[in-house]
């Protein structure tokens, strides 16, 4: 019933029972008074008996007007026959194409309705709605293939084979359900042999602990009447009520209009026609906000975008009274019919529509807040919230994803069916290995740490393979819908034969389930550093004789590699120490090393942010060879045993020409940035760093402005020509703090 679904059983149900079909003798006239006059029932019945005797150039229209009357009184299965009698018989009006497409539609036949759509596009190519409904069909099937998570389940204990509809909640507890039926036992409407009873009255049922719904009982009177009642709303404090009335009085239309009705003790008042609503228009479908101070309705006032549009009115406490509705406007309303709408706490705007894309006759949307009164954004909600059929009159049980709606899609109980929906919780888990970087030995009593978004924070240590399972604490989740999360590992707590020192935390992983609609296990694995005497940062050029960050290959990028450390770990204080080979006096290697040490720790305090008091640069120059961690083999063969030390006397002896790629290639070992860890204890200094963490060291910027060679990791100047404090060696990762400056 497509009218019904707009305004709640109004007139158009009423007045179905006023004609008396076995009376009529012009069927054709009296079936067009009766189309006229909205009474679909009866026309139905007086076009067929019309169209036995009509002439061959009226039989295509009577077949158009009986297939409108199916679409009206939403019998979608007859409506798509006689439109395609319609089309057959060489009905003119492409109308029929399209409507005939909607009625497909809204039985699921896809396929065929796109066919229809695409037929009418050719017909019509000016109208949108060809383009569109071909749309919503590939829209619909994709989201019938790719269901939402929400679970529906049809309220058997409560539907009858009659129109079922509208639920609201009748307490702040949401165990009251006030809901518009037709069913026996309703006090309005009028019958008819041949469709039965179609009257709607406000029923109320309640729910107990177990589950179970009473049996609804109607609404005493004042609230319902001979007319019809539906579609009604409630303020927060359950004291007073919105709802919609609509009907016949002597075989005239009665327009639906909006009441409201306050609670006094046990009992409700007289209902009052809302300050706004005038006999020449229908009103209905409230909707109140949290503070009652606007109320969203449908209504097919002029100066709308469709048929029935979505309207606000604002209350004004000064006089009490509504004002002038305002239209939502083309963010919201369409071509087609906008109605049922309800504002949930949080502000979103929820609603049914025909005009925007959809499954099938009218389905629920929401749309954003915007600003006062102001919504836009407009999403459908889709398959299973939404059918082929007609979806509508949503509700929350406050902010909770759980709630009620009316459908009457397929294998319902009646003609209109009240439904029950919930959002399962999605199960999210997050887990991993924690492992040594370099040996990839599992790390056993790392600490993983989980901090979320939402303000949350977890951690856990890793059992003896390294593992680690953030998964269900109890009744509640580590990892929740709608958030992002920063896990990191870190290992500085640690003592073991194995690890003295512990390890050091590496760049922390990121996860977030915003828009994760699907349960996920997500894996974060991380690699630990082993803190030791000495780690290497990646490869740092440095031109010949300088000690800027101007190489070509960029020396700040393998910089990046501490900073991500120190960041990592926060309580850490390390010294950052440059090495040089033999090449070159040894003063000189030592002032060479210290100010490109203390280049480096410059940019990580200036530029990067790292405070002063927690790296410290120091320079070797020559004097600590490296020693290999595991064996090497250089270009040209030659193994180098893991612990060899690179002395001056080890590499001449090795290498005696000095020259070539084996011998620059131990060379270059020995040529290295490094850091240190110093202490484990670091705290900031009320967060206050230093601007200047050197404030007693003087660095000599004279070869800041020289022009660099082309080629990085340049042999050092021969010890009997070496000019000071010029920068030479080429540099790899790590620290070491001086306790006395060079004299430059």
């Amino acid at each position: 019933m497509k009218i019904f679904r707009l305004l709640s059983l109004t007139f158009i149900l009423s007045v179905a029972f006023s004609a008396n079909v076995s009376a009529q003798k012009n069927y054709y006239k009296d079936a067009e008074k009766a189309y006229n006059n909205k009474e679909y029932f009866a026309a139905i019945e007086l076009y067929k008996k019309a169209y036995s005797k009509a002439k061959k150039n009226t039989k295509a229209e009577i077949l158009f007007k009986t297939a409108e009357c199916y679409r009206m009184i939403n019998d979608a299965k007859q409506a798509e026959t006689y439109y395609s009698k319609a089309i057959k018989a060489k009905y003119p009006d492409p109308i029929a194409i399209l409507y005939l497409a909607d009625m497909k539609k809204m039985q699921e036949k896809y396929v065929e309705a796109m066919a229809e759509y695409n037929n009418y596009k050719k017909e019509v190519p000016s109208d949108k709605r060809g383009e569109d409904g071909a749309k919503s069909c590939e829209l619909a099937q994709k989201w019938k293939d790719n269901p939402t998570r929400y679970k529906v389940e049809n309220m058997q204990q409560i539907n009858t084979k009659d129109w079922d509809y509208s639920p609201s909640f009748g307490d702040k507890k949401y165990t009251t359900l006030f809901f518009s039926s037709t069913r026996e036992g309703a006090t309005g409407g009028l019958e008819d042999a041949n469709v039965g009873e179609l009257y709607a009255d406000i029923f109320e049922t309640k729910v107990d602990k177990n589950g179970k719904w009473s049996t609804p009982t109607p609404l005493a009177a004042p609230l319902n009447t001979k007319w019809n009642e539906a579609a009604d709303v409630m303020n927060k404090k359950q004291s007073i009520m919105y709802f919609t009335r609509c009907g016949v009085e002597k075989n005239q239309e009665v327009k639906c209009q909006l009441y409201i009705s306050t609670k006094k003790g046990t009992a409700w008042e007289e209902p009052k026609k809302m300050d706004f609503c005038v006999d020449s228009f229908n009103f209905g479908h409230p909707a109140i906000n949290a503070d009652e101070s606007v109320i969203v309705f449908a209504s097919d006032m002029s100066g709308g975008q469709g048929g029935l549009d979505l309207w606000y009115s604002v209350y004004d406490k000064k006089t009490k009274t509504w004002g002038t509705p305002i239209n939502l406007g083309p963010d919201v309303n369409t071509q087609g019919d906008e109605a049922f709408p309800y504002i949930h706490d949080d502000g979103t705007l929820y609603f049914s529509s025909t005009g925007h894309l959809g499954m099938g006759g009218y389905d629920i949307f929401k749309a954003e807040k915007k600003g006062d009164n102001k919504w836009a954004n407009v999403q459908n909600l889709k398959f299973p919230l939404n059918s082929s059929g007609d979806d509508f009159g949503i509700i929350f049980e406050g902010k909770k994803e759980k709630g009620y709606f009316t459908s009457n899609r397929a294998g319902g109980k009646g003609a209109d069916d009240i439904y029950s929906f919930v959002l399962p919780p999605l199960l999210f888990t997050l887990s991993g290995v924690v492992l040594e970087k370099d040996s990839k030995k599992p790390i056993e009593g790392a600490t993983v740490k989980l901090l979320g978004s939402d303000g949350s924070v977890a951690e856990m240590k890793t059992d003896k393979t390294g593992f680690y399972k953030f998964d269900v604490n109890g009744n509640a989740r580590f990892i929740n819908a709608s958030t992002s999360y920063v896990v990191s590992a870190s290992g500085l707590d640690i003592k073991t034969p194995e690890a003295p020192d512990g390890y050091l935390g590496n760049p922390k992983g990121k996860i977030t389930t915003i828009g994760v609609e699907v349960a996920t296990d997500f894996k974060q694995d991380f690699e630990l550093l082993l803190v030791k005497k000495e780690i290497r940062l990646p490869l740092i050029l440095f031109n010949l004789d300088k000690y800027d960050l101007a190489h070509p290959s960029n020396p700040k990028d393998s910089l990046e590699y501490l900073y991500k450390i120190l960041v990592e770990n926060p309580t850490i204080v390390v010294e950052l120490g440059a090495h040089t080979d033999y090449r070159s006096p040894t003063e000189y290697n030592k002032t060479l090393s210290f100010n490109r040490a203390k280049t480096c720790v410059e940019y990580l305090v200036k530029e990067k942010g790292i405070a002063g008091d927690r790296i410290v640069p120091k320079g070797y120059g020559e004097g600590s060879p490296a020693i290999t961690d595991k064996d090497l083999t250089t270009p040209g063969g030659k193994l180098i045993p893991k612990g060899t030390k690179l002395t001056e006397q080890w590499i001449n002896k090795n290498f005696p020409t000095k020259k070539g790629d084996d011998y620059e290639f131990v060379m270059q070992i020995n040529r290295r940035v490094v850091f240190s860890v110093l202490r484990k204890d670091y705290v900031p200094k009320d967060g206050v760093k230093e601007e200047n963490p050197f404030p007693d060291i003087q660095m000599d910027k004279s070869s800041d402005n020289e022009t660099s060679d082309d080629e990085g990791d340049q042999q050092e100047q021969p010890k009997d020509n070496a000019p000071m404090n010029t920068p030479n060696n080429t540099t790899q990762p790590n620290n070491t703090p001086p306790n006395n400056k060079p004299k430059n």
